[in-house]
């Protein structure tokens, strides 16, 4: 190979990322080449990911750029070992989410969402979406992210959709989703129900208190919920109380009056807490509901969806229980019904996981899926090593959560989202799916029936993101990229997504969707703290990508970053790879500039150094392509950076400078010089693409292919 002086003037400037990237960019993408239909050679092994759709009612934060780096990593290396490479990019509507944005915005204005019509409200947030989406999209091109765009997909797309009521449907046909009046978790602020996984559980001090209940002591931190209490339960085998036998009736003095109450005695009582007895609200606690069931016991609401006591509470009717709870408790004293008060009782208190709120449990209708059949095929496939997790410790944690799998509740009341294509009998309370809206009359009572008004959970829908997007069943992106081979996110959502997915997956393909798990965790700020817009250290990914360029960005998040555990990311240090991508421009300039005119041989002979050199490259080349197998890029990027500022430009470029001076074992140093530049810019390329491949395009050669396509060193 002759070298000529390919070297644009442009080499001789500083490296500037301003000027280079957005170029760089359109170039990759005008190529075509991030559609594996076009990727060039004999590329039969296809190699996929789909990308965690990005909410797209904000813009990127640190997490979403690490995302986007350790994904564009993967992808960008398959592309070049030869695989036929798809990287599907995707928008999240996020339900609940994006309203509670949407809502902030109203408030603002003098508006609610109570005021408005649906349909006018589900306009605005669309529209409100839609722009979002082409910044959000944009931010992830500035990543450098090379996904195929060609094949995007938002979850409201009609075909998305269209999928998420086929699923639905069948999972109805099969006994798998049902419509029940079951206690659920309620946030009385934004007015709709969760399942489990959206509640935040808060250790709080509260006064714990001790109440006369007739012959017995109860212990209650909400009193408020006490007014319909007629139940007072035990263990079966608790001495203490093996005078009271199962249905005895006993009459008491209580909040409002006398009462009847009635013994109940259930092994589900722990005997070491409190008193070892209690009193049961069924409608405002899983627990007392769970027991109420067993027993087929009456259930009252005392809390409205609001927050306030009803008329059973009497004099404290319409009072918001936060505000009724210290008379509440005046009268019992008054009353002679407090035995102590406890005001250090630490516990755990259910919160809404945006707003704060207590969660109030409350009984409605609603839309449930049977958890635990879906979750014995998972566990089947997990158990049996199908699935691979990085690291290892999230299999147990995802098999414990689905040995231990509650019915997931789906309904959501709110306006933003796919709405559930169901009837509900108005009478008897009957759901029917009805994907052709042709059911006109109750198929139970033949009542009347009403559109139900209610949304999916978001993660219903993106539960089946890995089929649905690819075009289950029929399309031939499903057929050649199914399963997929990594799904990369955070370790947080692993049982609001991936376990569900699973699941979905399993159950609709018969497949499971991908073959391994890669669980980043957090992106934290520089002094470890979780970021936090009330705390003021959130970092925006692309304030420094403009400063630094978006190499030392990637380089930044990448290095250290041990799979699964929380990065603590500094301006700092990112400002540190910034000098990282001047030296490998630098180095760049003087290779070229110091081989112009020189004919490579084929098979360069090398100096002793300089072999001993050449094998410590290959040495290095086997070992990280081993490791980018095992998916430890954190290893990977750390050994590149070392190699190439001290053994390449420290070590090698140096001794080359003094023999090309000297004109002594020149031509091995200028052909050690070439060859170790041409790989370790293929290597690189992965973790900084854009100064990678601006230098390629400067590199000598007819008809030289872009670098994301080049092969990867063997």
């Amino acid at each position: 190979m002759k070298i000529s002086n390919g070297m644009e003037d442009k080499l001789l400037k500083p490296y500037d990322p301003k000027t280079t990237e957005e170029r760089i960019y359109k170039l990759w993408e005008e190529s075509g080449f991030f559609n594996p239909d076009n990727l060039p050679g004999d590329r039969k092994n296809p190699f996929t990911i789909i990308m965690p759709p990005v909410n797209a009612n904000g813009s990127l934060h640190a997490g979403h750029g690490l995302v986007m780096t350790i994904e564009d990593i993967m992808v960008r290396y398959k592309r070049m070992q030869g695989f036929k490479t798809l990287w599907l990019p995707g928008l999240d509507h996020a339900g609940f989410e994006t309203q509670v944005v949407y809502e902030k915005k109203l408030e603002k204005e003098g508006r609610t969402r109570f005021e408005m019509d649906p349909k006018e409200l589900y306009k605005e947030i669309l529209d409100f979406t839609l722009v979002n989406s082409k910044n959000i999209k944009s931010q992830i091109r500035k990543m450098g992210a090379s996904c195929d765009w060609s094949r995007e997909k938002f979850t409201l797309d009609e075909n998305v959709v269209k999928a998420v009521y086929q699923t639905f449907k069948r999972m109805y046909e099969d006994g798998l989703v049902y419509r029940g009046n079951r206690i659920i978790s309620w946030c009385s602020k934004h007015q709709t129900s969760f399942s489990d996984l959206e509640i935040t559980d808060e250790e709080r001090t509260d006064s714990f208190y001790y109440l006369k209940y007739g012959p017995f002591t109860i212990a209650t931190s909400r009193p408020e919920t006490k007014f319909g209490d007629k139940y007072v339960v035990m263990h079966p085998d608790d001495k203490r109380y093996q005078n009271y036998t199962d249905g005895q009736k006993i009459k008491l003095e209580w909040i409002n009056g006398p009462i009847e109450a009635t013994v109940i005695k259930d092994k589900m009582i722990d005997m070491e807490f409190g008193t070892g007895v209690m009193t049961i609200t069924p409608w405002h606690d899983t627990a007392d509901f769970e027991i109420a069931e067993r027993h087929k016991l009456d259930k009252e609401q005392i809390i409205d969806e609001n927050g306030k006591l009803l008329p059973i509470a009497g004099e404290f009717a319409g009072q918001h229980i936060k505000k009724a709870r210290p008379s509440i408790i005046e009268k019992l004293q008054k009353k002679g019904l407090v035995v102590k008060i406890d005001e250090n009782y630490k516990h755990v208190v259910r919160t809404c996981y945006k707003c704060g709120t207590v969660i109030e449990p409350q009984i409605k209708s609603q839309w449930f899926v049977k958890m635990k059949p879906l979750a014995e095929k998972a566990l089947e496939k997990i158990n049996n090593g199908e699935i691979n997790y990085i690291p290892e410790h999230y299999k147990k944690i995802t098999t414990y959560w689905l040995d231990n799998i509650m019915d997931w509740n789906i309904s959501r009341q709110i306006v933003w989202g796919i709405s559930i294509p169901a009837k509900i009998c108005i009478e008897c309370k009957h759901g029917m799916v009805d994907l052709e809206n042709n059911i006109s009359k109750c198929t139970k009572c033949g009542g009347r029936i009403i559109q139900d008004s209610d949304t999916f959970d978001t993660w219903f829908s993106s539960g089946q993101w890995p089929f649905i997007t690819l075009g289950y069943p029929d399309n031939n992106d499903f057929k050649t990229f199914y399963p997929t081979d990594v799904m990369e996110t955070g370790g947080d959502i692993i049982f609001f997504w991936v376990a569900r997915m699973i699941m979905l997956g399993f159950y609709i393909t018969g497949e499971i969707p991908f073959k391994t798990v890669y669980l980043h965790g957090m992106v934290l700020d520089a002094k470890s703290q979780k970021m936090s817009k009330s705390k003021g250290n959130v970092i925006d990914p692309l304030i420094l990508t403009e400063q630094f360029g978006t190499d030392a960005f990637r380089m930044g998040v990448v290095v250290g970053n041990t799979v699964g555990t929380s990065l603590a990311l500094s301006p700092d240090k990112i400002r540190g790879y910034k000098n990282f991508a001047n030296k490998i421009w630098n180095a760049a300039r003087f290779v070229l500039d110091n081989t112009k005119d020189y004919t490579i041989p084929e098979n360069p002979k090398y100096d002793e150094e300089d072999a001993k050199s050449n094998k410590e490259l290959k040495e290095l080349m086997k070992e990280i392509t081993k490791e980018m197998d095992e998916y430890k890029f954190y290893l990977v990027a750390e050994k590149l950076y070392h190699y190439f500022w001290h053994t390449f430009a420290d070590i090698i470029i140096e001794r080359s400078k003094k023999k090309i001076l000297k004109n002594k074992n020149a031509d091995s140093a200028k052909a050690l010089l070439f060859t170790h530049l041409i790989t370790l810019l293929k290597v690189l390329h992965p973790f900084i693409p854009f100064v990678t491949e601006e230098i390629w395009s400067m590199m000598p050669g007819k008809n030289k292919n872009l670098l994301m396509i080049e092969k990867w060193p063997s």
